[in-house]
């Protein structure tokens, strides 16, 4: 079940390959998310030392918890297998690639996090993929009024 999703990232990024990560939460956060109010805007992966951490992503501080000292854009640590974080220390030492977290899933009984390896859209591709999806919108909408007419 998905949590919460970054949708604006699929439109600036090319995804090349997906991974599903564990993360590092407080209780308060779990129940937060568990609720769907968070937020992902400007938020990345980053590689420090050996370790994969989300930056930025914002859990709405819950409600019924002691919120006095919590930050709601806490870095969290992302738990990977060594074989993974390797490949993606590799990975983004090229130029033009990033990690992008994609959306917070419920699997099981555990919160996890779906990231990217990704690559930035130039800005000729956004508006080719904008108006390849206006003309399939268009296509699908004539195809509906013309079963309709007969």
């Amino acid at each position: 079940m998905i949590l919460l999703e970054n949708r604006k990232a699929s439109q600036e990024y090319e995804f090349l390959e997906s991974y599903v990560a564990g993360i590092v939460l407080h209780g308060s956060e779990v129940k937060s998310l568990r609720q769907k109010s968070g937020s992902f805007t400007g938020s990345y992966v980053k590689v420090l030392g050996n370790e994969l951490f989300l930056l930025n992503a914002q859990i709405t501080p819950y409600k019924f918890a002691d919120n006095r000292e919590y930050d709601p854009k806490r870095t969290r640590k992302l738990l990977l297998k060594r074989r993974e974080i390797n490949q993606l220390i590799e990975a983004t030492q090229q130029k033009g690639l990033a990690l992008i977290p994609q959306k917070f899933e419920l699997l099981g009984n555990t919160i996890k996090l779906r990231f990217a390896l990704a690559r930035g859209k130039k800005q000729y591709e956004r508006r080719a993929e904008l108006k390849k999806k206006a003309i399939e919108r268009d296509i699908q909408h004539e195809l509906k009024h013309k079963v309709r007419i007969r």
